[in-house]
C-alpha cells in the first residue's frame, strides 16, 4: 500500500501536505455520503476550511481532476452500481438519487463520459472488463451456485465513528505495509487498537478503473476525533449489514462477493444501501499477510420497499 498519491503539487508546502490531504479527504467523504444533494463549491470549500478559490486549486493539485469533474464522475459511477443491482428502478429515479438535476442531464453526462446513453450501456461487458483488469483469469461464480457453503447473517448496527487512513490505487500497492503500520501505531498510542478494524472501498472495482479506487483502512472508535495528519475520521449512519464469514484468499473473497450479489441478493428482498462494503478483520488487519484473510464481509442493505 501507499498513501494517497499527490500529483502536480508544486507550490504546496511539504509540511502542509498531510493537513491539506485530510481536508480534501473530509470533502470526499461528504461528497460520497451526499451525492443526491446539491454539492456546490462554496459549501465544499467551507467543509475543507479553504476559500473557494484556493480550494478549487488545491483539490485539483491533490486529486488530478477538478472538483466538478470528480463529483460528476462519482455520480456516474454510483449510477452504474445502482443500474447493476437495482434493475427494476427507473433511470429517472437513479439519476435523481445520484444528484443529477433531471434524466436528460443524467443521459447527457453519461453519454459524454461513456459514449452511449445509459439505456444502451452494456453493464455486463463493462463490469467484466474492469474485473479482468484487477483479477486476470479469475472466473466469476455463476449465479445460483454456492460451492463454499456461504451463509448470510443480518443485523442492525448503530451509527459508528471510524478513524482511517486512505490508500489510493490500492490494487497496485496493497502489498505495502507502511500505511498499515502507521495507522496501527496511531491507534495503539491512543488506546484504540483493540477495536474492530475495518477495510472498505467507496469504489466498485468492477465499475471504477483500479488506479482511481480508494481503500480506507481504519478502526472503530468511541467518539469523533479531529483529523491528525493523514488520519481522518468519518461517521457512518445506522445500517443493516448482511454478513458473510470467510477464511481464505482473494479467490474465496471474490466468490463470496459473486454469490452475495448474484445469488443471495436477488432473492432476498433487499438491495444495496448507499454505503461501502466492509472487510471486518478478525484481529489486526492483514495479520496473515496479503494472501490469506480472516474476516467478515459486511454488505450494507435496505429492504426493497425502503429503497
Amino acid at each position: 500500500m501507499q498513501t494517497i498519491s499527490v500529483g502536480g503539487t508544486a507550490g504546496l508546502p511539504n509540511l502542509a501536505k498531510p493537513d491539506y490531504e485530510s481536508r480534501v479527504n473530509r470533502v470526499i467523504d461528504f461528497v460520497l455520503q451526499n451525492l443526491a444533494a446539491p454539492l456546490e463549491l462554496d459549501r465544499l470549500a467551507q467543509i475543507a476550511n479553504f476559500s473557494p478559490f484556493h480550494f478549487h486549486r488545491i483539490f485539483k493539485a491533490l486529486m488530478g481532476e477538478t472538483l466538478s469533474d470528480f463529483v460528476r464522475r462519482v455520480r456516474l459511477q454510483r449510477a452504474i452500481q445502482m443500474m447493476s443491482f437495482r434493475r427494476t428502478t427507473r433511470l429517472t429515479d437513479i439519476a435523481l438519487a445520484c444528484g443529477f438535476a433531471s434524466s436528460s442531464d443524467f443521459s447527457r453526462s453519461f453519454k459524454q463520459h461513456y459514449g452511449v446513453a445509459p439505456s444502451a450501456f452494456d453493464l455486463a461487458a463493462h463490469r467484466d472488463a474492469h474485473r479482468a483488469g484487477f483479477t486476470p483469469g479469475m472466473a466469476r461464480l455463476p449465479s445460483g451456485l454456492n460451492p463454499d457453503g456461504f451463509k448470510i447473517s443480518l443485523r442492525r448496527v448503530s451509527s459508528q465513528f471510524v478513524a482511517y487512513i486512505r490508500v489510493s490505487d490500492c490494487y497496485s500497492n496493497r502489498a505495502g505495509e507502511s500505511p498499515i503500520q502507521r495507522v496501527q501505531q496511531w491507534a495503539e498510542q491512543r488506546g484504540f487498537a483493540q477495536g474492530q478494524w475495518l477495510g472498505y472501498m467507496w469504489d466498485d472495482p468492477e465499475v471504477v478503473p483500479r488506479e482511481q479506487c480508494r481503500y480506507d483502512l481504519g478502526v472503530r472508535i468511541p467518539h469523533r476525533i479531529q483529523a491528525e495528519g493523514e488520519i481522518c475520521c468519518i461517521e457512518f449512519p445506522p445500517m443493516t449489514l448482511a454478513t458473510v464469514e470467510m477464511y481464505g484468499g482473494i479467490d474465496l473473497e471474490l466468490r463470496a462477493i459473486d454469490w452475495f450479489y448474484g445469488t443471495w441478493l436477488p432473492a432476498s428482498g433487499y438491495v444495496p444501501d448507499e454505503q461501502p462494503c466492509f472487510e471486518a478483520f478478525v484481529g489486526r488487519p492483514f495479520a496473515h499477510g496479503n494472501e490469506y484473510f480472516e474476516l467478515q464481509l459486511q454488505f450494507p442493505v435496505v429492504k426493497c420497499d425502503m429503497a
